[in-house]
C-alpha cells in the first residue's frame, strides 16, 4: 500500500494552537484513501523537529512526505519550492534556542528543491477554490530548517516525493482584517496537494497547461 506521511507543528510564540497542526488533523479526519495516511505533530524546535521527523520517516517508510507549517501574514497556501541551508532565528524556538546565521546541516549543500510537482499542486488547490501560491522562500526559521532536513534526508531516495507547504494562521489566531484562513479550507488545500503529488508524473506549466 502507498503510504503518505504528513506532519504539522505544535504551538509556539505564545499561541495556543498552530494552524498547521489543526489543518493536518482536519486532513486526517477527512482522508478516505486508498493510500494510508499517517500524521505526526512536530515541535517548533530546530533540533526536536528534525529528530522526530527522521524517526517518523524510518517508522512509516512513506512514498510521499509533506511537512506543513504555519505562516503568519500570508493569506494563501504556499507550496514551497526551495529549502536553504541557513538558520536565522528571529525568536527562540520552544527549547529557547535562537541560532543566527548558522547552517541547518554543516557541510551540506546550500539548498535543496522540493520534489513535489509544485505547479500541479498549486493548480489542484486552485481547482478547489482555495487561495494558493508557489513560494520561493520558506523563511529561515524552524519551517525552513525542517524542510531542508527532510530534503537532505531523502536526497538519496528519489522514489520518495517530499516537500513543504505553508498554511495561513486561522482567523481565531489573528486580529480582524489580518490575513488568515479557515482550518477546513487549509485541510481542503492539503488534500488537493496530496492528490496531485500522488498522481502527477510530470509537472505542468500553469500558464500554458502543457507538460513541462
Amino acid at each position: 500500500m502507498t503510504r503518505v506521511l504528513v506532519t504539522g507543528f505544535g504551538p509556539f510564540d505564545g499561541q495556543a494552537v498552530n494552524a498547521s497542526g489543526l489543518a493536518v488533523r482536519a486532513l486526517a479526519a477527512r482522508w478516505t484513501g486508498p493510500e494510508e495516511l499517517v500524521v505526526r505533530e512536530l515541535p517548533v524546535s530546530f533540533r526536536g523537529a528534525r529528530q522526530q521527523l527522521r524517526v517518523a520517516v524510518a517508522e512509516v517508510h512513506p512514498d510521499l512526505v509533506v511537512c506543513v507549517g504555519e505562516a503568519g501574514g500570508r493569506a494563501a497556501v504556499g507550496i514551497e519550492r526551495v529549502a536553504v541551508n541557513v538558520i536565522d532565528a528571529r525568536i527562540p524556538d520552544v527549547d529557547g534556542s535562537a541560532p543566527v546565521d548558522v547552517p541547518v546541516i554543516a557541510g551540506a549543500p546550500a539548498a535543496f528543491f522540493t520534489t513535489l510537482p509544485v505547479k500541479a499542486c498549486a493548480a489542484a488547490v486552485r481547482d478547489v477554490s482555495v487561495p494558493v501560491e508557489v513560494s520561493n522562500t520558506a523563511g529561515l526559521y524552524v519551517c525552513n530548517a525542517t524542510f531542508y532536513a527532510l530534503q537532505h534526508l531523502l536526497a538519496s531516495r528519489p522514489e520518495v516525493r517530499s516537500g513543504f507547504v505553508h498554511v495561513p494562521r486561522t482567523p481565531a489566531q489573528v486580529g480582524a482584517g489580518s490575513p488568515a484562513m479557515e482550518v477546513d479550507d487549509a485541510a481542503t488545500a492539503l488534500e488537493a496537494v496530496l492528490r496531485a503529488a500522488l498522481t502527477t508524473t510530470v509537472d505542468v506549466r500553469e500558464s500554458a497547461g502543457t507538460l513541462a
